[in-house]
């Protein structure tokens, strides 16, 4: 450990391994909230504390506590669930939370609103449906994504059979969650003692930051694995997983007006076999835990370690703990990072065995009934029929997977009575996401979920004029720099700056492989329209055959490329608002 670090890294060392007051201060009803430092350790418990900010200056004026309540989320590695689990995820929703489903860009649910009194039922809840929290949050490995359709191919499988191994034997050890949450009785041994515990990957003070890790198998981006601190890409060989290309480094989270924070690309490092990959997500986490920076947290993330250090050296120590070394990565294209929605058939296997599976357009990931629209109604509806699988997937969308050709009608029709269509509205729609940020992030600065839909309403309108309703472009929003729904990675990204105001990146590369760039600031949605309008129509008249948009924007000179995150900053001309 350095001489300085951070406060939570003092926090973590007296936590006694993540406990805390927490147990204590859930028992106290006087107020809806728990105490400052426990709130840092909840985390790698799955639950953040916030309260509704759309009330906070009401409540203010009244000398009345904030609406403090709870986010929970889930770690479902590889984002699938049963119909019997779908339905009691669903009922939890109901029950203790805001009635909502909220999948998220971690292809796991979050609920929103659970207050203090039910917080723990809460837990016991998840549980009961043989699901649970532990480390979707923290200082730690957090819920491994992998392709978004597990049932699409053997290979496809092979990478939720991964991203299963690697959440299991990066999980903390500390008995604290089920000690807390579940009431399991503390292990004794004959003496009257407590068995030492032990962290034998993370140690006391487990990892720097938050890790990411995530396994895409191409030629589908879907899991965004250049935004990722760990990456496993599929290389496949006569529909046989051969191993695994391997990325580091990658992260979205900056900081606004500081140049020594930006988000950067991952790298590739080398090859490892299936037999090895276990080992090397273990050693890469081990080098983080060992040389990532614990005195200042905004520069803990491990694009930032391997920025200190180079890539040549991280690559080094790693294959030095491994005791062997990476073979040299082999090669792979990858054409998209969003879900292609709408209907799809297993690549694989004898044809009469094929299964359909539908990739459903959720916009924002909200899982709610609205009168037109009875999304959550007809999910459980489904869920109740039975004999399918669900699958959450990274740009929030929701597969309903191993559909047989006898059910697929039938889904058709509970869809359309429910007013769910498959079908988008336009090629921008079906790849936009944004992040929750307003009313409950305690980060948020301005709107996203609440304020992308019509924005992108008023987009289409541009689209329409100039012919391009259905051309895909990825546009996505968060309410601030920490970049949940990887907007430096978008063609069109917007970041909150403040209420109403959005920072404007354009240029990222439609296969996630290159970030933005910072095009204008502090733009409201009148001048963001005013901006974007000529470009696109430019984009209609100019573009070369099966040019996407980011590539254009810098093609036609509007913005510069940004060859590596640490040029992120640089060579910014901002637009005239």
């Amino acid at each position: 450990m350095t001489e300085t670090r951070s406060k939570n890294e003092v926090i973590k060392e007296k936590s006694r391994l993540l406990r805390g007051g927490i147990a204590d201060g859930l028992s106290h009803v006087e107020t809806g909230a728990i105490e400052e430092d426990d709130t840092q350790l909840l985390k790698f418990h799955g639950s953040y504390m916030q309260d509704d900010r759309d009330v906070r200056a009401e409540r203010t004026k009244k000398k009345l506590e904030k609406a403090f309540s709870f986010m929970i989320r889930l770690r479902i590695p590889g984002g699938v669930v049963t119909p019997d689990q779908w339905l009691k995820l669903d009922d939890i929703a109901g029950t203790y939370a805001n009635g909502t489903l909220r999948l998220t860009t971690r292809a796991t649910f979050q609920y929103h609103g659970v207050i203090k009194s039910n917080l723990k039922r809460t837990m016991q809840a998840i549980n009961a449906a043989c699901i649970d929290t532990i480390a979707a949050c923290g200082d730690v490995n957090r819920n491994v994504m992998s392709a978004s359709h597990p049932f699409l191919s053997k290979a496809h499988k092979e990478a939720e059979t991964l991203a299963k191994a690697v959440s299991a034997h990066l999980l903390p050890r500390t008995g604290a969650y089920h000690e807390i949450w579940l009431d399991d009785e503390k292990v004794v041994q004959s003496g009257g003692t407590a068995p030492a515990e032990s962290e034998p990957i993370y140690g006391t003070h487990y990892l720097p930051r938050k890790f990411k890790t995530v396994v895409a198998v191409p030629p589908d981006n879907d899991v965004d694995i250049y935004a990722h601190d760990l990456g496993f890409i599929a290389i496949v060989d006569k529909g046989e997983v051969a191993g695994w290309n391997v990325t580091v480094g990658g992260g979205m989270g900056m900081t606004h007006g500081e140049t020594d924070t930006f988000p950067r690309t991952a790298d590739l490092i080398g090859f490892c076999t299936p037999e090895q990959a276990i080992d090397v997500a273990e050693k890469v986490v081990t080098v983080q835990r060992d040389w990532g920076n614990r005195a200042v947290r905004k520069n803990a993330r491990l694009k930032y370690t391997i920025e200190r250090v180079g890539i040549e050296a991280f690559k080094a120590e790693v294959e030095k703990r491994l005791g062997y070394q990476l073979k040299a990565a082999r090669p792979f294209t990858f054409t998209s990072t969003g879900d292609p929605i709408g209907w799809r058939q297993t690549l694989d296997g004898k044809a009469a065995d094929k299964k359909w599976h539908l990739t459903l357009y959720v916009e924002n990931g909200r899982v709610k009934d609205t009168p037109a629209v009875r999304l959550r109604t007809v999910l459980r509806e489904i869920a109740k029929a039975g004999g399918v699988d669900f699958v959450v997937t990274s740009n929030q969308n929701l597969v309903i997977a191993n559909v047989t050709a006898k059910q697929k009608p039938k889904i058709e029709a509970l869809l359309e009575q429910h007013g769910v269509s498959i079908a988008t509205s336009s090629g921008m729609r079906r790849n936009a996401m944004a992040c929750v940020a307003l009313p409950t992030c305690a980060l948020a600065l301005a709107e996203s979920e609440r304020f992308l839909p019509g924005l992108v309403t008023d987009l289409e309108d541009v689209l329409d004029k100039a012919g391009l309703r259905e051309e895909d472009i990825v546009v996505r929003m968060t309410g601030c720099p920490n970049g949940c729904a990887r907007p430096f990675l978008a063609e069109i990204g917007f970041v909150g700056r403040a209420p109403g105001l959005y920072n404007l990146y354009l240029g990222a590369a439609f296969d996630g492989s290159r970030l933005s760039k910072l095009f204008a600031q502090d733009v409201n949605r009148e001048q963001i329209l005013k901006l974007l309008t000529p470009i696109i129509q430019r984009y209609a008249k100019e573009r070369s055959g099966g040019e996407h948009f980011g590539d254009f924007v810098i093609r036609a000179g509007i913005v510069k490329a940004t060859a590596a995150g640490n040029t992120f900053h640089d060579d910014v001309v901002l637009a005239a608002t």
